[in-house]
């Protein structure tokens, strides 16, 4: 059995085959292609010329493969490039994701970052539309293209001028009640956490 045969056969999946199961592999190869690949006639066994192209065929999809894996793996011990598609909500948009970002661009300059500010329900419907590759937002909403991740904790608090009766109190819920609030805009996950532990309590904001 000419070397090149069991090369063709073995060079890519490290059989430890014997000859007869690499005679079987290569006939069962023939049937498939309709080709005969091997001059079995004489004393000794020849590639034909169908099997001679196979054979250089085979060799230069070997060598694009292991070129292709060669580049791969540079670019994974390289510098990371391209641009990076972020979006944040309004309330870590204005505060935490800056100053990550500062960091984040001194570790990987290559990178462009293009950061979209906007409420939470923009961005969530954004990232599920694969318009952003990512979104950081104040709250998960629960949408089945995106799922969700635990960034960092915040808290919200109450702010009021400091000659009102609450001012330097701890309050509780039952507190707020015919109070008005100021709260962010429709969509804004600051405002779905605070609507959510109100309802909680078995209570809810007024609209007016």
């Amino acid at each position: 059995m000419p070397s090149w045969s069991v090369e063709l056969l073995q060079a890519r999946s490290g059989w430890g085959s014997h000859q007869p199961a690499v005679s079987l592999q290569i006939r069962s190869l023939e049937q498939r292609l309709g080709r005969q690949l091997l001059d079995r006639s004489g004393r000794r066994v020849e590639p034909t010329e169908a099997g001679r192209r196979l054979y250089a065929s085979a060799q230069r999809v070997l060598a694009a493969e292991e070129h292709l894996l060669e580049e791969l793996d540079a670019d994974d011990e390289g510098a990371i490039t391209g641009t990076l598609e972020l979006g944040a909500s309004t309330g870590p948009g204005g505060t935490v994701v800056p100053l990550l970002l500062c960091v984040f661009q001194e570790q990987h300059p290559d990178v462009r970052v293009r950061l979209t500010v906007s409420d939470t329900q923009t961005v969530v419907d954004r990232v599920a539309e694969r318009e952003l590759e990512l979104g950081i937002v104040g709250a998960g909403r629960r949408h089945r293209g995106v799922a969700f991740e635990p960034f960092f904790s915040d808290e919200v608090v109450l702010v009021c001028p400091s000659g009102h009766r609450f001012a330097g109190k701890t309050i509780s819920l039952d507190d707020l009640k015919g109070e008005k609030l100021i709260v962010m805009q429709e969509g804004a996950g600051v405002r779905q956490v605070i609507e959510d532990e109100l309802r909680k309590a078995g209570m809810r904001a007024a609209r007016s």
